[in-house]
């Protein structure tokens, strides 16, 4: 059985997206959660930026983005980011956020050495569908980039730390 979890069953999803990678080495939900946002790149800060001077006149609060904090635990409850911990454990890690205009879940699973990231959004109305027109392929190619990087990220430090 799937560790991954999504807001309701795929079929009444208004976006789903299920992207996995094999890691080199073993690492948490939340510590691929950690390298994935730890050094936001130029154009996600300006992303989200952009994203919060759009919002904001629409009554959606400002997330201004990743990689505020690395902690090395979280529990439900908490603040990860903007977003708010539904669930961690070793091997899962599920995020959420919810407003007036849509609900989105992330949840990254571990499975062995393979990370699967599960994006699911619902949206309650015209401003939320809008709002998911350049957000949905978007998404798609950040979470791709950001497990490549992570993929890079785990291989080097094994190479670092290979005894010669």
């Amino acid at each position: 059985m799937s560790l991954a979890r999504t807001l309701r069953p795929v079929a009444d999803l208004d976006f789903h997206d299920v992207q996995s990678i094999l890691l080199p080495v073993a690492v948490t939900p939340l510590e691929a959660w950690n390298l994935m946002t730890g050094a936001p790149r130029p154009l996600m800060r300006l992303a989200f930026r952009l994203r919060d001077a759009m919002s904001a006149p629409f009554g959606v609060k400002r997330i201004g983005g990743y990689g505020r904090a690395n902690p090395k635990q979280v529990s439900a409850g908490e603040r990860l980011d903007f977003l708010l911990v539904e669930h961690a454990e070793p091997d899962v890690l599920i995020l959420t956020e919810r407003d007036r205009h849509l609900e989105v879940m992330i949840c990254m699973a571990i499975e062995g050495r393979r990370l699967t990231i599960t994006a699911s959004v619902v949206t309650h109305n015209a401003f939320g569908r809008l709002y998911m027109l350049p957000v949905a392929p978007a998404h798609r190619r950040i979470v791709r980039h950001d497990l490549r990087l992570l993929q890079r990220i785990l291989r080097g430090s094994v190479a670092n730390s290979a005894v010669p």
